[in-house]
């Protein structure tokens, strides 16, 4: 390669959108982190502080409550104040919750701490959404979702070996404090670069503006009714993948420890496989989905059918947890079963931005309300179940079916159909 062509490559993938792009990984890096932080050391805060599982179960599931409920209007903060203000402001809550997660004495502390880092959470992935919406074309939403996702696993797969060196090296406490930490000093880099209208950052192009859907003269008024309940089918298979999802990311740890007998470090880097799978997962999902969308342009094929599949496969690989206790069958279907389930998420995201890329921000928060819902009930189910009866591998029958429930919710979503306000001018 040329040096011209090596350095016109090089602005390319340094310009502003891709810039802007990198910011948006980083959040979805910090967010999971900071949400999967409590799971690494979830063994050592039990013993500290004298938790049973299902205490533990409750602890997890005091982050999604807020969380839950900021996604109903969280993302509609995203579409009013712009993705700047919304993440420089609830990013500051999660980070200081992080921190302060440091200083808990009991349960009580810790369980206001987490609904604290949820309730701070809650915005972050609609307004990186409505951030992606703007920023990115249509041809490459898929992509950029993928990719962000894929940044949040690698988030997970970092943090437990992360977190788990930071306790022998320091303590379970000062783990929060350099964790809460770093994302104080993500929110003042975004606030500092970040535009929410790419048209008033000073490093775009022209060519880069005219490849964006157009943003609309006067944005109308959020038909929250109307809109919700276009995207209840949605809502409906997200929450299916999201129980799940809030599984794997709280207890796979104590998975690992619990129905294997793996110390720290041990379960800490079989954990950090599993969402490796998940890394593989995300990026292959967004850009098949892309390119299915570029040679067919059809979205029922591009979205719908892919996370139709992805969940269908999931299920199966998910299986043999259920009949089996030899360690390798069981990591094997970990892995092969969070990679298919993962396929699903870029498509699953682009979706919102299919129906209705103006309220994007809004349709996406309404989607990840399903998700953030599971996230209450799943982790206390499978700590509840774990106590009850001794049984770690029994709480996975609730993932192979919900996969398949989710997998015939697909076919009531129609992301083909776009959602458009009244009186709407571009």
């Amino acid at each position: 390669m040329s040096k011209t062509r090596a350095a016109t490559r090089w602005r390319s993938l340094a310009s502003t959108r891709h810039i802007v792009l990198l910011l948006i990984c980083s959040i979805y890096f910090i967010v999971y982190m900071d949400r999967v932080n409590l799971a690494t050391a979830a063994g050592n805060v039990r013993d500290e502080l004298g938790l049973s599982n299902t205490q533990l179960g409750l602890v997890f599931s005091a982050y999604a409550y807020p969380y839950a409920a900021l996604q109903l209007f969280g993302g509609g903060l995203a579409d009013r104040l712009g993705p700047r203000l919304t993440l420089g402001v609830f990013g500051s809550i999660f980070a200081l919750a992080t921190v302060f997660t440091g200083l808990v004495g009991g349960l009580a502390s810790l369980i206001v701490v987490r609904a604290f880092v949820g309730l701070g959470e809650g915005p972050a992935l609609a307004a990186a959404t409505r951030a992606i919406a703007d920023w990115m074309p249509k041809e490459r939403w898929s992509f950029a979702q993928g990719l962000t996702h894929a940044f949040s696993r690698i988030g997970n797969a970092v943090t437990a070996p992360f977190v788990a060196l930071l306790i022998v090296a320091i303590n379970w406490r000062g783990a929060f404090f350099v964790i809460g930490a770093l994302s104080l000093a993500w929110v003042a880099l975004w606030v500092w670069y970040f535009r929410d209208d790419p048209r008033r950052h000073s490093g775009s192009t022209e060519a880069e503006l005219a490849e964006l859907v157009p943003r609309p003269v006067n944005r109308p008024q959020v038909p929250y009714r109307r809109l919700f309940r276009r995207m209840l089918p949605v809502i409906l298979v997200d929450f299916c993948y999201g129980w799940t999802l809030f599984v794997v990311l709280n207890w796979l740890p104590s998975f690992f420890r619990g129905a294997f007998g793996l110390d720290l470090g041990r379960s800490a880097l079989f954990t950090a496989g599993i969402f490796l799978g998940g890394i593989l997962g995300d990026t292959l999902g967004g850009i098949l989905s892309d390119r299915i969308l570029v040679r067919t342009g059809s979205v029922v094929r591009a979205r719908r059918d892919l996370i139709a599949g992805g969940l269908i496969a999931s299920a199966i690989c998910f299986s043999p947890i259920l009949f089996s206790h030899d360690f390798a069958i069981v990591t094997g279907a970990l892995v092969l079963g969070f990679f298919c389930m993962e396929l699903v998420i870029a498509p699953l995201w682009s979706v919102p931005m299919d129906i209705t890329p103006e309220f994007s921000g809004t349709a996406s928060g309404f989607m990840n309300f399903g998700a953030a819902s599971a996230g209450i009930i799943s982790p206390w189910a499978f700590g509840w179940i774990v106590d009850l009866t001794g049984n770690w591998n029994l709480p996975f029958a609730f993932t192979v079916g919900l996969m398949l429930c989710g997998a015939f919710g697909t076919r009531f979503m129609h992301p083909e159909r776009p959602f458009s306000a009244p009186n709407q001018q571009v």
